[in-house]
């Protein structure tokens, strides 16, 4: 029997219409400090050039650091991040005072950035400018808390030099540390934004993962600031190439394992193609579950880790029809018996066992036949997006009516928190039909 045409609906992909308002604001707002910073260091000069080009040239050389960076790094520069704050935080050199102000700070930072953005347009690529915006932004919030107070001696006068002088630099980095939390959220709120609509999903879901990762790299990036600046206080600089000898090897590190964990979802996404490969499911069905998944994920609230499991299992919750003799029509095991859909799920958690993944991942591909109240969250989400892109596959009326069939098996089948975050995801998307793909 001839299978039915294939109208999957639009996948949830990137942004990549007309900028959100939102991120245009963030770069506007970059973009004028930049200019007011500009306009105020080639009219008044620079204070202590010698230590504008020294910072320059470390936040210039962590930047061009970053090159073969794998993409969607918190990160990808920490040398250059550390040195930028640095430098905002910077009151005395070797005893002395610098004088420098929170605008010089900007313009140095700026001018750093576009020195390491030349190889990469020399390359044939071009600067993140949302995370240039981020940085121009972050790094003026420090240098406007701390530069005036220094230069004008209250910071001494109520912090002294000693122990709660320290305390101050590290509750203004905790400060510094949410303000980027809340432009990164936003960034990737809009980066997030369905194709084709303007409306972004919710922003507390990427403020609380950002927040969250503040455990991670982001405390080592500040304190390595607040050293530096400590010891160019001290020592002048030539403290600077001392401390930042282990950032430097931290972020070697740190980039070898991001390489290889880059490869790690690069193989799975290829070991999800088996199945399209060999023609048991549609081109683009396991890409396609697997974005939409992670949009409602997100939507629940799963975070990190929890997306990541989700994403894999998405991407391999149909490897187990590799076991069936002739593939099912459309590869849509939704209309199987449920002793051949638990077999197919089974056998998939098995297969997914044997490449080494997270066992949560199998986990997750085993319970696909299970009644959703025995399944975990994740395992839910996967179920209820596959059954709507087959339903969508299997001619149905549109994305409405897939969601409403989905709605009245909503019993036994799929949880209803499930199906109605994945029409609000849908619903921010258009509820729209593309081609495959």
């Amino acid at each position: 029997m001839p299978s039915k045409r294939r109208t999957p609906v639009k996948p949830i992909r990137p942004w990549r219409g007309p900028t959100p308002p939102a991120l245009l604001a963030l770069r506007a707002a970059a973009l004028v400090l930049t200019l007011a910073a500009s306009a105020h260091t080639l009219g008044h000069g620079l204070t202590e050039p010698g230590h504008a080009l020294a910072f320059g040239l470390l936040v210039a050389f962590g930047e061009l650091a970053r090159r073969g960076g794998a993409p969607g790094e918190r990160e990808p520069a920490p040398l250059a991040a550390a040195g930028a704050l640095a430098y905002a935080l910077l009151g005395d050199s070797a005893g002395e005072p610098t004088g420098h102000g929170p605008l010089q700070v900007v313009t140095v930072v700026v001018a750093a950035q576009l020195v390491a953005a030349v190889p990469q347009l020399a390359r044939g690529g071009g600067p993140d400018l949302d995370r240039a915006a981020r940085r121009v932004l972050t790094v003026g919030f420090a240098a406007v808390c701390f530069q005036p107070l220094y230069n004008s001696g209250q910071a001494v006068r109520w912090f002294g030099e000693g122990l709660y002088f320290a305390l101050f630099l590290l509750g203004l980095l905790a400060l510094t540390a949410v303000c980027d939390a809340l432009l990164a959220a936003l960034v990737a709120s809009c980066r997030a934004l369905p194709y084709g609509t303007g409306t972004p999903p919710p922003y507390g879901p990427f403020l609380g993962e950002e927040l969250r990762a503040l455990a991670g790299i982001g405390p080592a990036v500040g304190a390595s600031g607040v050293v530096l600046a400590l010891g160019a206080a001290v020592a002048g600089l030539w403290a600077l190439p001392v401390l930042c000898v282990p950032l430097l090897l931290t972020q070697v590190s740190f980039r070898r394992y991001a390489a290889v964990r880059t490869t790690y979802r690069q193989t799975i996404a290829s070991l999800a193609r088996a199945t399209e490969i060999a023609g048991y499911t549609p081109p683009g069905h396991a890409r396609r579950v697997a974005a939409l998944a992670t949009a409602v994920g997100r939507e629940l609230g799963l975070t990190g880790a929890q997306l990541t499991v989700l994403e894999y299992a998405a991407l391999m919750h149909d490897i187990g029809q590799l076991s069936l003799l002739d593939p099912v029509a459309d590869g849509a095991t939704a209309r199987l018996p449920a002793a051949d859909q638990r077999r197919i799920a089974l056998l998939g958690g098995a297969v997914v066992r044997r490449t080494g993944v997270d066992p949560q991942v199998a986990a997750v591909v085993e319970q696909q036949a299970d009644p959703y109240r025995e399944q975990l969250p994740a395992a839910r989400i996967v179920r209820t997006v596959n059954a709507y892109d087959d339903l969508c596959g299997e001619g149905a009326d549109g994305p409405l009516e897939a969601l409403e069939q989905l709605r009245l098996s909503t019993g036994h089948e799929h949880q209803p928190q499930v199906v109605e975050a994945l029409a609000r995801v849908l619903g921010r998307g258009g509820l729209t039909r593309a081609g495959a793909g």
